[in-house]
């Protein structure tokens, strides 16, 4: 049976959620909820949802069984954990809070109140990924050794309408881009225990250019180019480095080094991407295609998995542990950073199952 859904948060990205509940029939977004009354109203005329409620009428309503919290990152713990105390499923947008405390807050407060925690990213459950995993699993590159991940690129003050949130607390590249790279590469690689990680902040101020506040000033509070190297638990080693001070690059977005082989992978914030094989013996690299259509776009899979899992009792493979795991990545690159030292990983997680061994509808 579909659980029912209510969405906290119309801003940008709630449309493509809204847009693909339409495919999964794992859950039913039947309301939505926003701080701005005019945008959940607009959002529920647009896509025939039932019913409007404050984020008060949301929390206590008996008929949401998932809170989908799309709210913008500083607020997500406080939402998730209002949710999680009125018995409620959370799926939160990434990252799953912008500390590492207020990440354990969740995770253990699910568990105390028996109820399901999942997170975004869910790209890595998309035709590209999966299928590097399947290839390793399969021993196509023999064990992976290691890992090199990189995200370089201009800030998105020329293109975002609100663009201070991601040079303020819990903004920056790697909090904002690096949920995607590091979720794909614990998927394929399992879990980390540590870090060593150097931050600066390239430019102190940055001008918005996109029309809605064009020439506004932001004053940046947050590290703008992060390098970070990972030890993983099994014994392989991964760079990732994440940028908006960067005009320009030709390095890969992800390649995973194994003991005879390295697969090169596609953007892991987009969805059923060929990615690229070379294994010791041959000369050239060998393309390969996921079955899916190229580009689909299926946020809210994770989403759809963890109606499963609850209505299975299994852990969904975008849950809060994976999640947590990579908050505390990405909070351990930059305390590296601070202190000067290694970080050494207090939590874990374990590597998802294949997405190809149950069915969920798209």
């Amino acid at each position: 049976m579909a659980l029912n859904v209510g969405l906290i948060g119309c801003g940008n990205i709630s449309g493509i959620y809204l847009e693909n509940s339409r495919r999964f029939s794992e859950f039913n977004i039947i309301a939505c909820a926003d701080l701005d009354m005019k945008k959940a109203e607009e959002a529920a005329t647009k896509y025939d949802i039932e019913h409007v409620f404050t984020v008060e009428e949301m929390m206590t309503s008996p008929g949401i069984d998932i809170i989908l919290n799309l709210t913008v990152p500083h607020a997500h713990a406080t939402v998730a954990l209002q949710a999680i105390e009125q018995k409620k499923h959370v799926y939160s947008e990434k990252p799953l809070a912008i500390s590492f405390e207020d990440g354990k807050r969740i995770v253990e407060a699910a568990r105390l109140n028996k109820v399901t925690v999942g997170s975004a990213p869910d790209t890595f459950l998309g035709g590209s990924i999966q299928l590097a995993a399947q290839l390793i699993e399969e021993g196509a590159i023999g064990k992976p050794i290691g890992a090199s991940a990189f995200m370089l690129g201009l800030g998105p003050e020329s293109w975002h309408p609100n663009p201070e949130f991601f040079y303020h607390e819990g903004g920056g590249p790697m909090y904002d881009m690096g949920p995607y790279y590091l979720t794909a590469l614990i998927s394929l690689m399992g879990p980390v225990r540590r870090i060593a990680g150097s931050a600066q902040i390239t430019f102190p101020e940055r001008t918005i250019t996109s029309p809605t506040k064009y020439g506004e000033i932001i004053t940046v509070q947050v590290p703008t180019h992060v390098s970070g190297i990972l030890d993983f638990v099994s014994g392989a080693t991964a760079t990732i480095t994440t940028s908006f001070d960067v005009s320009g690059t030709r390095t890969p977005f992800i390649e995973i080094y194994g003991e005879t082989g390295t697969i090169n992978l596609p953007d892991p914030n987009q969805f059923n991407l060929p990615l690229l094989v070379k294994r010791h013996n041959e000369d050239e690299w060998n393309e390969m295609r996921p079955a899916e259509v190229a580009f689909d776009n299926l946020r809210g899979i994770g989403l759809a998995d963890m109606a499963k899992a609850i209505e299975l009792g299994r852990q969904p493979r975008a849950n809060g542990d994976a999640a947590l795991h990579v908050l505390e990545i990405m909070h351990g690159i930059h305390r590296s950073s601070e202190q000067g030292s290694h970080y050494i990983m207090e939590s874990t997680c374990s590597r998802p199952p294949l997405l190809n061994q149950e069915h969920i509808s798209k």
